[in-house]
């Protein structure tokens, strides 16, 4: 948030006796060859001293103790990842965009409940807890942790984390399930068919490949014949036919829509909810013999997850504490299950339908498909301890359009982050401040918002800042990120062009306007610490401190403080510290006997783009 300075008369004259030191300088300008110094004494003055100490003093925050209880909710989800084996990039794409859809949502003053979680249940669970000699719980155990561990080191602020084996959970499933079934849409049959255990679906034989293979997964899938129960999904082929021409930002991108229309017009079959040969699930209410389907289990995480531990689980409890969810963000992968299969069961159940569903892309490296069989493989537990957080979270939404497929390679991935957030943005905050601490002790010589009085560079940031919070709005990340890159080029531009360390040493109005130009530029870079900070909070933290600002008052920071104007006179900066280090490429001989090099890229585990800034 913006910084409140409440000026008494004695600040207001006091401002008012500074603006004479730059005529003071002019005056002198010609017995002196070294204008800097009656900078130093004026700023060194006890009446200079006295100003600085009363403006740090009378700045008042008070957004942070804004009551949020009338505040407008936003619920949004990740998928709940399932367990069967440890965390890949794909789930971390997913709650990385997540993260920074809720950062934008929370800067906008609004209740956010962000949702991620685990799927512990099903057969594909079981036999990997048997392949690795552990008991499903133990299994379950282990890595439901390596997310919540993956989601720290990534700088994910998530408010819920649902395990589908949480007891408050399975009481909800049970309610929901009974729910549906007094509206008369669960019915018990025999069902044969061709089933995917990857995808833990049956498949209808059309959708196959060659030899009855899972598109998905690429393996056949096997003929089985089960006793279950099903939910009438077909009674209500009409009711989302309508939803989805009444709402057409239920899905998007909007071709996903499309997708999602189309398999509705081919039309629906009821699909079995239980499974009669699956131990490790929530048994289905008088009937201990079935175990619920993982999906019908699963879904209901998004409403589970808003009870409080201490509360007693029921639906009505739940729906009241922020249902319906204002949107659902998934992989196009399972994007049937969340645009066709739970609007379907909500509407049985006579609960709202979440606000819109999201389907993003998938990703690939240097443009092949990721896989174990292929040894190319992205981890990114690897990729966050190499490069660290923020370097991670900037490629991958700035990198990928957000809906599309993207692609990594680690040549590319290290040139952007090299010229964007080491030289674009940390280049120029360090190189500012070191002009800053050489011609001015590190202190502003006035408010932001007169020394950018008729400048250009002023309306430009703001319109970027105001063109970047409608591009997150629009879920478009990619696009946001490349608006506040610009407010950092122009920012380049103008210091380049303004040239103050040439300036300064010329004295008199000259002095003045390198000094303002200063205040300007880091002016511009206040709002790249609000308006990127969604994306890479850790930098942006670092970058706001460096400023002279705490860490709570970052924390305390709305979208309204993109405002031009919220450095003031007399604000001291901190010590100029590279905020985001140059990834650095080492050269290696490629053998004993080979004089040729080879670059190869190697980063300490700490590496240099996430080293502290002490404040």
């Amino acid at each position: 948030m913006a910084c409140r300075v409440q000026h008494s008369m004695q600040n207001s004259l006091w401002f008012l006796s500074s603006s004479r030191f730059y005529s003071t300088i002019q005056s002198q300008n010609v017995r002196s060859k070294n204008p800097k110094y009656f900078c130093k004494k004026l700023l060194s003055s006890s009446s200079f001293s006295k100003g600085v100490r009363h403006c740090s003093a009378t700045a008042s925050y008070t957004d942070a103790n804004i009551n949020h209880s009338n505040a407008e909710s936003f619920v949004l989800t990740t998928p709940l990842y399932y367990v069967n084996a440890p965390p890949h990039m794909g789930s971390a794409y997913t709650t990385i965009a997540a993260d920074a859809i809720a950062r934008f949502q929370r800067l906008l003053r609004k209740k956010v409940i962000f949702i991620t979680g685990t799927d512990e249940h099903g057969e594909k669970i079981a036999g990997a807890a048997a392949a690795n000699g552990s008991s499903p719980r133990e299994h379950c155990d282990s890595v439901s942790q390596a997310y919540k561990l993956l989601w720290r080191d990534l700088d994910i602020a998530y408010d819920k984390f649902i395990r589908t084996t949480d007891s408050k959970h399975e009481a909800l499933v049970k309610e929901f399930y009974s729910k549906v079934l007094a509206n008369g849409d669960i019915y018990r049959a025999d069902y044969e068919g061709l089933y995917c255990v990857n995808c833990e679906e049956y498949k209808d034989e059309k959708e196959l490949l060659e030899n009855n293979c899972c598109p998905m997964h690429l393996k056949p899938c096997v003929r089985r014949k089960e006793d279950n129960y099903f939910f009438a999904l077909s009674k209500y082929q009409k009711r989302l036919e309508d939803t989805l021409t009444e709402n057409p930002d239920f899905v998007q991108p909007s071709f996903r829509l499309n997708e999602v229309q189309g398999w509705i017009k081919s039309g629906l079959r009821d699909f079995s909810i239980s499974r009669a040969s699956v131990d490790w699930g929530i048994a289905v209410p008088n009937d201990d013999k079935q175990t619920i389907y993982v999906w019908f289990d699963a879904l209901l995480g998004y409403i589970s997850a808003l009870l409080d531990d201490k509360e007693k689980p029921n639906l009505q409890t739940a729906i009241s504490s922020g249902w319906p969810a204002s949107l659902h963000l998934i992989g196009k992968d399972i994007l049937r299950f969340h645009a066709v299969y739970w609007p379907a069961m909500l509407m049985s159940a006579g609960l709202s339908l979440p606000k819109m569903v999201f389907g993003h892309g998938f990703l690939t490296k240097d443009g092949l498909k990721m896989g174990k069989s292929l040894g190319n493989t992205l981890e990114p537990t690897d990729l966050v301890h190499r490069f660290g957080s923020d370097a991670v979270r900037y490629f991958f939404l700035k990198e990928v359009e957000f809906g599309s497929d993207g692609d990594y390679s680690e040549d590319r991935f290290i040139n952007i982050i090299n010229a964007h957030l080491a030289n674009t943005i940390g280049n120029l905050l360090n190189r500012t401040l070191g002009l800053l601490k050489k011609n001015c002790q590190s202190t502003l010589a006035t408010d932001s918002a007169i020394a950018a009085e008729g400048n250009a560079l002023k309306d430009t940031v703001e319109k970027l800042a105001e063109k970047a919070r409608k591009h997150y709005e629009n879920l478009e990340l990619s696009s946001a990120c490349e608006a506040v890159l610009e407010i950092g080029n122009a920012g380049n531009v103008y210091i380049d062009g303004q040239a103050p360390w040439s300036l300064f040493k010329q004295g008199g109005s000259a002095f003045e306007t390198a000094a303002k130009d200063l205040v300007i530029v880091l002016e511009a870079l206040r709002i790249i610490a609000i308006a990127l900070s969604p994306i890479t909070p850790s930098l942006c933290l670092r970058i706001y401190t460096q400023l002279g600002y705490s860490e709570d008052q970052f924390n305390a920071v709305t979208w309204n403080d993109t405002k031009w104007g919220g450095l003031k006179c007399g604000q001291v900066m901190a010590q100029p510290n590279p905020v985001f280090g140059r990834i650095e490429l080492e050269t290696e001989a490629k053998n004993a006997g080979d004089s040729t090099n080879k670059a190869s890229k190697k980063m300490n585990k700490t590496p240099k783009t996430q080293k502290a800034v002490e404040a």
